[in-house]
């Protein structure tokens, strides 16, 4: 039998942070007397972020008054007020070691069951003054849970708590916790968990990843916490490439065949990856791109094609200065955005040199000769532009199952419509309503953010299902700032102050290179200096929503992340460079 010590609530505020504001509901305070308790919270109760807190299946949070006994000790503190970690009831009993998903509990005259632990927040850090509060909560088994409200009804501080009905499994919150965030995800435990009807959706779906993953065997990193990452790159670093050709495939693109200088083949990338090219000697950081290979995977050869933007530095140096010949460093293929197996159609689309991915996809599509159906859908300006036209349409011609459509948003006097093109206007999702494109295939989307951002939520709008609809962005992808009062967005820079003495931190899709200055606690802490396009969440190395690929050297981490990312990844919200490092964003 437990016992409801306080009832604290609080509505979301905005505080500075950082030089930021903040957007939280995880100020809560005590209140005495009886508080209704309603389906999504308690009277008087808000939460500032409803993408990570809140919701039907945490409607209430649930701390232990033991949990706070062991922190002040823990921590050395004596200043640690009930509300304090973001709890709605402070409990005498209920310790996260014992209580079990889906157990059932009555307090005053509401009905709740046992959901999930808590979401690790960068915020607790924040409320107790503990920046790396998230991390210990996980790696001391002492998360807190979330109830569920079955029967709405009051609670005080004072009522007791009854156990009604105990979960399935009898897997504990802690167990649950550990269960995801900590190393070691065995196989029947993941059964186990998957089987209490009462645990949440989200953490479902991450037990049915981790599932996936330890059945499929091989693969690193924890995809129940970040989306799989592709293979581990075939190597780490850098290597050196010769230019065998060069190629002008239409008036703005031009590729580059490289061919490894030490003539030792490269490990075969899957159609869609990319790599990063750094130009100039190898001595030098110089101009350093993501680009995704173009042609026929293979391990003789890369082809990447690259459009000559205006004022785009790369883009110059390749058509100026660059010749069959020369020598250029690459990285090892990496990236998720490849072909899925199976039967189901495949439908590419793309603008402009979006093309690159998808085109690797329709090679080794041809190569294979599948039978399967394929959509080739591309747009472009006009036929000066339409770089691959004569490659792609020999391509599909060996396929028996070939769909293409092809549209110039601008055609010019010696565009031929159903020859050149098929439709003057851009790709959308109604074009694909109107064409009769299948909606059970998978679709593979790449070119410019407002294309993919349209057509996504476009196939979404159709009914095509989110994991059917996969994405390559090119540049630096949007950030995830939980609770961040939103800013303009600023082009990526080098950081205000004295330049750092430190190695060199390169960002490959920013175009980047910084000194380290030890004033940095982390690459995380770095790249918001520089406003380079960052995903963070709790900031202590236990969710990954900030796992980003590592390309070239190594770090350190502090704290010790909960469990290691992705081989050829880090987590930049722990990470220091040991020496000169290139990161992915």
């Amino acid at each position: 039998m437990g016992r409801v010590l306080s009832v604290n609530v609080g509505l979301p505020c905005d505080i500075p942070w950082q030089g930021k504001t903040v957007h939280t509901g995880i100020w809560k305070a005590p209140v005495s007397g009886p508080r209704k308790v309603r389906r999504l919270n308690i009277d008087g109760d808000g939460q500032g972020d409803l993408a990570g807190h809140g919701g039907e299946q945490r409607a209430v949070l649930v701390y232990q008054h033991e949990s706070y006994q062991y922190w002040q000790k823990q921590l050395g503190r004596a200043d640690l007020t009930y509300g304090q970690f973001g709890e709605n009831l402070t409990v005498d009993g209920l310790p996260d070691a014992e209580v079990c998903i889906g157990d059932r509990y009555r307090i005053g005259s509401a009905v709740f069951e046992v959901t999930q632990p808590r979401v690790t927040c960068y915020r607790v850090g924040i409320r107790t003054n503990e920046p790396d509060m998230a991390a210990l909560l996980v790696k001391h088994g002492r998360p807190g849970f979330y109830f569920r409200v079955l029967e709405e009804g009051d609670v005080e501080a004072g009522d007791e708590i009854a156990l009604i009905a105990s979960g399935p499994e009898r897997m504990t919150v802690s167990e649950i916790d550990a269960l995801l965030y900590l190393p070691g995800h065995p196989h029947e435990q993941l059964q186990r968990a998957l089987r209490i009807p009462a645990l949440s959706a989200g953490w479902r779906r991450s037990f049915a990843a981790l599932l996936s993953q330890d059945e499929r065997g091989g693969a690193s990193g924890n995809v129940g916490l970040s989306p799989p990452s592709g293979p581990a790159p075939a190597w780490s670093g850098f290597r050196s490439f010769r230019v065998a050709r060069k190629v002008h495939e239409s008036d703005d693109v031009t590729s580059l065949l490289l061919a490894p200088a030490d003539g030792q083949p490269v490990a075969t990338a899957l159609p869609g990856q990319f790599i990063v090219v750094r130009l100039g000697t190898p001595s030098e950081t110089g101009l350093m791109r993501s680009y995704s290979l173009s042609g026929q995977p293979n391990a003789a050869v890369y082809r990447i094609s690259v459009k000559r933007e205006p004022h785009g530095a790369a883009g110059t140096y390749i058509d100026n200065q660059l010749d069959a010949g020369d020598i250029v460093q690459a990285s090892a293929a990496r990236g998720s955005f490849t072909l899925r197996p199976g039967d189901a159609p495949v439908i590419l689309l793309s603008a402009g040199i979006g093309v690159t991915p998808v085109l690797a996809m329709l090679h080794a599509l041809a190569a294979e000769a599948l039978t399967r159906e394929v959509w080739w859908l591309h747009g472009t300006r006009n036929g000066r532009e339409h770089a691959f036209a004569a490659e792609s349409r020999e391509l599909l011609a060996t396929l028996p199952h070939h769909h293409s459509y092809i549209f110039y948003s601008a055609p010019e006097a010696g565009d031929r419509l159903a020859s050149d093109f098929d439709a003057a206007g851009r790709l959308n999702a109604q074009a694909l309503t109107e064409l009769g494109v299948p909606l059970h295939g998978n679709f593979y989307i790449c070119g410019p953010s407002t294309f993919m951002s349209d057509l996504t939520a476009g196939l979404a709008a159709l009914g095509v299902s989110p994991d059917r609809i996969h994405t390559e962005l090119f540049g630096t992808g949007p950030s995830i700032s939980p609770g961040i009062a939103a800013s303009p967005r600023k082009a990526p820079h080098l950081p205000a102050g004295p330049t750092g003495a430190g190695p060199v931190v390169s960002f490959a899709r920013s175009g980047l290179n910084v000194r380290w200055s030890s004033s940095y606690k982390t690459l995380l802490e770095l790249a918001e200096a520089c406003d380079v396009p960052v995903r963070w969440s709790c900031r202590a190395g236990v969710c990954h929503t900030c796992e980003t690929g590592l390309v070239a050297g190594a770090v350190d981490y502090q704290p010790a992340p909960a469990d290691a990312p992705t081989d050829g990844n880090v987590l930049i919200c722990c990470a220091r460079p040991q020496g000169d490092i290139v990161i992915d964003l």
